[in-house]
């Protein structure tokens, strides 16, 4: 079974930093995009960052632009979410998001919607709080 393991939430305060790992489990991350969505109760799944299967490409919902930065290493067959200058609104479980690339169903319009992924993980919560 194809899935993803996210890691590295907690509690942290305000103004501080975290870096969450997505690991997937059964495949390589070779030509998939991956997404980080985050979800508090009681509201949709969020979008919140993007990374191209090259890299080359990423995005960001603009409430996180500056201080959040995704990255992959291929050879560790890791994505990181480096989390800095964290917020009490930030406060959510992350979870991270696949989709092969070949398919051609990410796009400019679509990338922070939940449905065109088809791997998740399990998430991790992230709490913001002093």
């Amino acid at each position: 079974q194809l899935q993803l393991v996210e890691s590295g939430g907690g509690l942290v305060q305000p103004g501080g930093s975290l870096r969450l790992s997505c690991v997937p489990s059964g495949f390589t991350l070779d030509y998939y995009i991956i997404a980080w969505f985050r979800q508090v109760p009681g509201k949709e799944r969020e979008g919140v960052s993007y990374i191209s299967a090259s890299g080359g490409t990423v995005k960001y919902v603009d409430s996180v632009k500056d201080r959040f930065t995704i990255s992959r290493d291929d050879a560790k067959n890791t994505v990181y979410l480096q989390m800095n200058s964290l917020k009490p609104e930030d406060t959510a479980v992350y979870y991270c998001a696949a989709e092969f690339s070949g398919w051609g169903s990410i796009t400019e319009q679509n990338w922070a919607k939940p449905d065109p992924y088809d791997y998740w993980g399990q998430g991790t919560q992230v709490t913001v709080s002093s």
